[in-house]
């Protein structure tokens, strides 16, 4: 521990709160592996000592760490790293091939999959006639066995037949690509509201926990709309990153 109180500095003429000043670089120490999953830190007490800060506020500094996942408290253990948040490029890839890039052992439980007729945005998204039979599957999907994501889709029934055994093992797009379908470009908005109680149960957030919104329409061929998501993240795991560039 005195590695970290050495890479770690105060500034106390800082009109930053002391509290933010050590758990953004307590923070910076996880995300960069400077102190890798599994990591114990010592308690609040003498963490506090060693900072020259109030208990009050070092418990503040490892709250807000806990509230972002990079840390939890296990009783009989203490408090430890964890660094389960996912941080995702945008781009037009399947979260299970991301997520299975990164060695964050993805995996899939379907809620459902049926056939319904395409109605109201779905229908416009897909540039459908109200009434065309779509494919509709709701799926939750686990990183490390932590549940990040509930993800509903739409496709034209005509496009592909799936199982839920296909969608188990595999992410969407790999089996759109296998069925011949291209993914050309997509359009997609991104957001954040409140988990309902519903949400929150499946996703282990607490209630009203904060949720990140992703819509995206993904045209193949021709301009042809191929799929419509609509997709629930847990903002204490997940994040989306993108590269801005000057014209």
């Amino acid at each position: 521990m005195e590695s970290i109180t050495r890479l770690i500095s105060i500034d106390r003429s800082s009109p930053v709160p002391l509290y933010f000043q050590v758990a953004q670089q307590l923070q910076h120490l996880i995300e960069s592996g400077t102190l890798a999953p599994g990591t114990r830190l010592e308690n609040e007490i003498a963490l506090a000592d060693k900072f020259g800060l109030s208990r009050p506020t070092m418990r503040q500094a490892m709250q807000y760490l806990v509230d972002k996942g990079l840390l939890a408290r296990k009783r009989g253990v203490g408090t430890q790293v964890v660094n389960n948040r996912v941080s995702r490029q945008i781009e037009l890839t399947s979260l299970f091939d991301d997520l299975q890039r990164d060695d964050r052992r993805p995996r899939t439980e379907v809620l459902s999959l049926q056939t319904v007729p395409a109605a109201g945005p779905v229908a416009a998204a897909l540039a459908l006639e109200p009434g065309t039979p779509t494919v509709a599957l709701r799926r939750l999907r686990y990183a490390n066995d932590e549940p990040i994501a509930v993800m509903q889709n739409h496709l034209p029934a005509d496009l592909l037949t799936l199982t839920e055994d296909d969608l188990t093992a595999h992410g969407l797009y790999e089996l759109l690509r296998r069925s011949g379908v291209s993914l050309r470009t997509a359009r997609q908005n991104i957001g954040a509201r409140r988990a309902t109680a519903a949400e929150a149960r499946l996703l282990g957030e607490g209630r009203s926990g904060t949720l990140l919104t992703m819509e995206r329409t993904v045209q193949g061929d021709a301009g042809r709309p191929v799929e419509f998501g609509s997709h629930l993240y847990r903002a204490s795991r997940y994040s989306f990153e993108m590269t801005l560039t000057a014209h």
